[in-house]
């Protein structure tokens, strides 16, 4: 008896915790950024404090592309420093799109690039 609600509470931990993930997810607003060879074609953002799923597009690079969003003053070098729910979930081949996690921004400057492309170093601004 005490495997069998073990297993029951289990069971509605994962059922809540991912309803909880999809409701996160359907508040999210996408922002779809596309890359060309060694460039975004937006150059710049302008975003208000929310959830947000970056969609990046790889727009004939020829190789995988990424992205990488850190706070504007941050050594963009470091891992540590990068907001790593903005990371697409995998590499973007050549010609395909892929999504960031949910990610939440506040009020500031963040900086965005590919260094698999390599891209500079664009401005988003969170209002």
């Amino acid at each position: 008896m005490k495997k069998f609600i073990a297993v029951i509470v289990i069971a509605l931990t994962f059922t809540l915790t991912g309803q909880a993930q999809d409701k996160m997810a359907k508040k999210a607003t996408v922002v779809s950024l596309e890359q060309t060879t060694g460039d975004f074609s937006q150059k710049e953002l302008t975003l208000k404090e929310g959830n947000y799923i970056f969609e990046i597009a790889n727009n004939n690079v020829g190789h995988q592309v990424g992205f990488v969003l850190v706070p504007k003053g941050k050594d963009v070098s470091k891992p540590e420093n990068h907001i790593s729910t903005a990371y697409v979930t995998k590499p973007v081949e050549n010609n395909t799109k892929e999504t960031s996690k949910v990610t939440t921004l506040t009020k500031g400057e963040y900086v965005y690039f590919c260094p698999l492309n390599p891209t500079p170093q664009y401005t988003l601004t969170v209002e």
